[in-house]
């Protein structure tokens, strides 16, 4: 399959499935939440879980925000010398993983706090919509029969 490229911007629109290939292999993103209409970005270290994210929190700013309202997340890669990169936002909601029997199967995870400090409560962030994009490699030729034009 083509890639779709954005004409405006020359990006790469990725599909779902791309983007969940590249999730896969990242380890750390940004949650985005509203707290008291201010919009707040943390970063977090996550896994994922089937089709959904989960992360391990504790009680805060953060969690108050994940489970009271509608959350994003991003997470990217780059690379410095080629200025190539990708970007996945996912928009949906967060819950606080509740069952024991769940928690446990989600200890399994590779997913350990990175700070010394307790992280006990488990949360999962199903997606409403994933999208992506990708700059493409410099001096790859762009097929201009796969272009969007915006």
């Amino acid at each position: 399959m083509s890639a779709r490229i954005d004409a405006r911007t020359g990006m790469e629109q990725l599909q779902r499935a791309e983007c969940m290939r590249l999730m896969a292999g990242a380890t750390l993103g940004r949650l985005a939440v509203v707290v008291a209409d201010q919009p707040l970005v943390f970063p977090v270290n996550f896994a994922l879980d089937g089709g959904a994210i989960v992360f391990r929190t504790d009680f805060g700013t953060k969690l108050h925000g994940a489970r009271n309202g509608p959350v994003a997340f991003e997470c990217d890669g780059i690379d410095r010398g080629y200025h190539t990169g990708w970007s996945v936002l996912v928009q949906g909601a967060a819950e606080v993983v509740r069952d024991p029997i769940e928690i446990a199967r989600l200890e399994a995870l590779p997913l350990k706090p990175w700070c010394d400090v307790p992280k006990p409560i488990w949360m999962r962030l199903r997606a409403r919509t994933i999208s992506g994009r990708r700059i493409p490699q410099h001096g790859v030729p762009i097929d201009s029969s796969i272009r969007e034009e915006q």
